[in-house]
């Protein structure tokens, strides 16, 4: 794993090529943001935005989707892999924050995670880019990226979060989120990643491997 002062290195240097890094799910609020990141589990940000442009002119408020049965959201999401259970989870969800939180989506992590459907990960992505709280939210992209450069070590998503979070300042959590996420979209990807262009490979441990 990389030392204190080699990671700073790296995530500054990602900072300079990713400087428009961002939440690339569309929203205009935290309800919009909840529901496209339940959506967005093993699907892309693209077909999410393709599917919630037409469904949040349909579905406004947990009770809009709730409205609708089962079978109904189902149709409206059927474009999204695994879209049976996220519209159980999406319904689930609606009836929690209608019977519990007032129709308003919590801003803590122990209620978010209360809630049908929701993960670390999309309780993480909420937290931050709807609330503006400091987390760090641990997609296949951030995982992936941290174990190769080095930025953590760990073998499933929470160790490798615990350890991100220890590395990186609190104050860019969520900025350093959406560059590793960013750099494993353009360079660091899953199959054939672009090591010879990489910025950072100098330092990359997986590129260092390959050598």
């Amino acid at each position: 794993m990389l030392n204190s002062k080699e990671i700073k290195l790296v995530l500054n240097r990602l900072y300079e090529v990713y400087p428009d890094a961002k939440c690339e799910l569309n929203h205009e609020n935290p309800f919009q943001l909840i529901i496209a990141t339940v959506l967005s589990a093993q699907t892309t940000d693209k077909k999410v935005n393709q599917v919630t442009e037409r469904l949040f002119k349909k579905c406004i408020s947990p009770e809009d989707f709730l409205s609708l049965s089962q079978e109904e959201l189902e149709i409206e999401i059927k474009e999204i892999g695994l879209y049976r259970s996220k519209a159980k989870h999406i319904q689930g969800l609606c009836r929690a924050l209608i019977l519990n939180f007032n129709r308003e989506v919590p801003s803590k992590m122990e209620e978010l995670l209360s809630l049908d459907g929701v993960g670390r990960k999309t309780a993480n992505v909420v937290l931050s880019n709807a609330f503006n709280v400091p987390a760090l939210a641990v997609d296949t992209h951030v995982f992936r990226v941290s174990n190769r450069i080095g930025l953590a070590k760990g073998k499933d998503v929470l160790e490798v979060e615990k350890q991100l979070m220890e590395n990186i300042s609190k104050k860019d959590w969520i900025k350093a989120h959406h560059t590793l996420i960013f750099h494993g979209r353009n360079i660091c990807k899953a199959i054939k990643p672009s090591c010879h262009i990489c910025t950072i490979n100098q330092f990359c441990k997986f590129y260092d491997s390959k050598k």
